[in-house]
């Protein structure tokens, strides 16, 4: 097993940050470190135990590119609507123009998916389905992060979901749910985040 960092659980989950300019897209990522985060990974649950999920691990720079083309044409609609307004918007912009320049570099782009009984998505809540794939997602990032690697969480890709999963072969009936791209992160120092006040979010018997 790879070596971890010193991190305790807590420090884990506080200090995995979405890495986008400290992405080292100089360093190669071997396959086995990515499929031993994805073993971790695995663990998360999902519902009724069906593990339906799918994980297209993407290093092919060919391929790389189509990712980054469709991403980058959906980032420039939402970043053109979303003009920074102060200083964190305007750094989180910056962060983000960043990650749409350098994508196709990055060496790793994780696709987690999760398969359905039909092509088409259920009506109505789908918080079931989601709900047994993206917990798995996020640990993926954990046990990354803990093996050195960075990662940042983005779904704009997915406006063009069906043109992504063609040139990656992906069936119909496999739902692509987030990217990750991923590289050895530059530093591994990093800390929690701004997050709003608690009493404003907790609401205890009643809203």
């Amino acid at each position: 097993m790879t070596d971890l960092l010193p991190l305790d659980p807590d420090q884990l989950l506080t200090t995995t940050r979405a890495v986008r300019k400290r992405l080292d897209l100089e360093r190669p990522v071997p396959l086995e470190i990515v499929r031993e985060a994805i073993e971790v990974a695995v663990q998360a649950p999902s519902g009724g135990n069906r593990q339906g999920w799918h994980w297209i691990v993407v290093t092919d720079p060919s391929l790389r590119a189509v990712i980054a083309e469709h991403y980058g044409r959906s980032y420039d609609t939402y970043r053109a609507a979303r003009p920074a307004t102060d200083d964190a918007t305007a750094r989180m912009a910056s962060s983000s123009d960043h990650l749409r320049t350098v994508l196709a570099d990055v060496p790793v782009h994780v696709i987690a998916a999760i398969e359905t009984e039909r092509d088409e998505l259920p009506a109505g809540n789908q918080a079931g389905l989601w709900g047994s794939l993206l917990p798995a997602a996020w640990s993926l990032q954990l046990a990354l992060r803990a093996r050195g690697l960075g990662s940042a969480w983005t779904t704009l890709h997915l406006a063009y979901e069906r043109e992504v999963a063609d040139a990656l072969g992906i069936p119909a009936n496999v739902h692509q749910g987030v990217l990750l791209p991923v590289a050895y992160s530059k530093g591994t120092d990093f800390k929690s985040g701004p997050r709003v006040d608690l009493d404003a979010i907790i609401h205890v018997d009643r809203w």
